[in-house]
């Protein structure tokens, strides 16, 4: 079955994990009922995703459900409006976003949080190559007005860039941590859990201790325990069993998971894919527009949602209510006669590429390529592990790419991808035309005018075919009603992997 993380799945057999994963979900039979933190004393919530990150750092590439629990971003974005999380107010105008941070917090290793700390984390992530270096570029210099303020001075009017500091993108970790070079393998942040090294078994166990000076409320757990269970029906068989209290599944689960009465489950949509074109430049394989409509047309999307029942076919990357989304945009639906003839217009180019796949989207690529190859083009598929995948995919070494697009805001995706300077656009070609919409897109801010702007720009992207074949995908999410209370779809929009743990309780608690 094809899996939609970006992780690295280590093979861990289910007697293993029932060796290794010590402690008791739930309440402890002590006198005292809850911890210090006021979370149930003993408690651990033992969570599947599969597999571990390869990088904690900030601007590195790892899923929310992950990174959420030791990291906290400076805002929140809950019900379509920001939300104070270690930053308590903000003020934007102009080319000028400053921020007045949290006062009395600190990381995990006990490095103050504060403004110092904010520069060095945007500026890691900005020096960091991968997708979320793009939309932090428009910010030029970053000044340090005191202790608990924060001024980002930007090249360019960006109101999306508070949405941004909602994401994934931007967690804060310890400065200290970052600049000793060991946040990418132990985790630091100012979260309610802590990683806890002692504690947690390479390859199979990653735990997370409470922080006794967390600044926040109290939680439902005191402890989290990430385990990795790459296989599905392992994880399933072990979340029956009791061993586990949540994992995602897959489709193909679910008649074993609904046959099991401490078992509930619900889908969230949380991964948005499509392919990239990134040799366009001069002579590259895909610089003539008809032949990157030839492909686009060639594509047959509703044949992996035939295989595939979690992932839905849509026409471009933004969902209908979003900024960027544009009602005129068709898509381009299946047509391989229309594709022949574009392809015989351009003169029949040889294209022989190869586009990097690995273990979760695999499946995928060799149906595009299969479909493809009918026009008489090659696409080779090479798979490669996890990491080399993240750090190749959108490298520019391949012509073609496909890979998550998890920007919330036209301009973070336009950045990310399409700029003549976006880290995704190793080719650096953007036409005139594209350029001059999303300026005209950017100068417009946050006026009215905005949003039928940027959907030109959405338009634009579209007609010039640099991307097509856009699917959405869900989140499937099974737990033990038995153990744990409170999961539902994430706050956080279109991220992967994902609950609120902070909302989870312990069953019976």
């Amino acid at each position: 079955m094809m899996k939609k993380t970006r992780l690295s799945r280590v093979l861990v057999p289910a007697v293993v994990l029932a060796l290794t994963v010590s402690a008791c979900s739930g309440t402890s039979s002590g006198d005292d009922p809850t911890a210090g933190d006021g979370s149930a004393a003993g408690s651990v919530l033992r969570v599947n995703w599969g597999g571990f990150p390869e990088s904690w750092a900030p601007g590195a590439e790892m899923e929310a459900g992950f990174l959420r629990v030791p990291y906290e971003n400076l805002v929140a974005l809950e019900d379509g409006e920001i939300k104070p999380v270690l930053a308590t107010k903000w003020e934007q105008s102009g080319l000028e976003l400053t921020l007045t941070l949290r006062e009395g917090v600190t990381f995990h290793d006990g490095t103050p949080f504060d403004a110092d700390a904010v520069q060095l984390n945007i500026e890691t992530i900005q020096d960091t190559p991968g997708p979320y270096a793009g939309p932090f570029q428009v910010i030029e210099s970053i000044d340090v007005i005191d202790d608990l303020t924060v001024r980002l001075n930007l090249s360019e009017p960006t109101p999306s860039l508070l949405t941004t500091l909602t994401t994934r993108a931007a967690p804060m970790a310890s400065p200290a941590a970052i600049e000793a070079g060991t946040i990418a393998q132990t985790p630091v942040g100012t979260g309610p859990w802590a990683y806890d090294e002692a504690a947690s078994v390479a390859g199979t166990r990653l735990s997370f201790g409470p922080f006794a000076d967390y600044w926040g409320d109290p939680v439902g757990f005191e402890t989290i325990q990430l385990v990795s269970i790459p296989e599905d029906s392992a994880a399933t068989a072990a979340l029956t069993s009791g061993e586990i209290d949540l994992t995602d599944t897959e489709v193909s689960e679910f008649s074993t998971l609904d046959a099991a009465t401490n078992v509930e489950r619900l889908a969230y949509p949380a991964i948005r894919n499509n392919p990239i074109f990134f040799d366009r430049g001069p002579g590259g394989a895909f610089e003539d527009v008809a032949v990157r409509k030839a492909v686009c047309y060639a594509i047959d999307t509703e044949v992996l949602a035939e295989l595939e029942p979690d992932w839905t076919v849509r026409t471009q990357h933004f969902a209908e209510g979003e900024q960027g989304y544009n009602p005129v945009i068709a898509g381009y639906q299946h047509d391989l006669a229309q594709a022949q003839e574009l392809y015989e217009g351009a003169g029949n180019p040889t294209v022989d590429v190869k586009m990097l796949a690995t273990m979760f989207n695999e499946r995928q690529m060799q149906i595009y390529a299969e479909q493809v190859g009918e026009l008489g083009m090659k696409i080779t598929v090479e798979s490669a592990p996890p990491p080399q995948y993240f750090s190749e995919w959108n490298s520019g070494r391949y012509p073609i790419g496909l890979g998550g697009n998890d920007e919330l805001t036209p301009f973070d995706w336009y950045s990310s991808w399409f700029a003549a300077d976006a880290p995704g656009n190793p080719t650096g070609v953007e036409s005139d035309q594209l350029k001059t919409a999303a300026e005209k897109a950017i100068a417009a801010g946050s006026s009215p005018e905005a949003d039928a702007l940027w959907a030109d720009v959405t338009k634009i992207i579209s007609d010039e075919a640099l991307t097509c074949a856009h699917v959405a995908g869900e989140e499937l999410l099974a737990w033990n009603a038995d153990t744990v209370t409170g999961v539902a779809a994430p706050s956080e929009t279109w991220e992967t992997n994902l609950v609120n743990y902070r909302d989870l309780r312990p069953a019976g608690s």
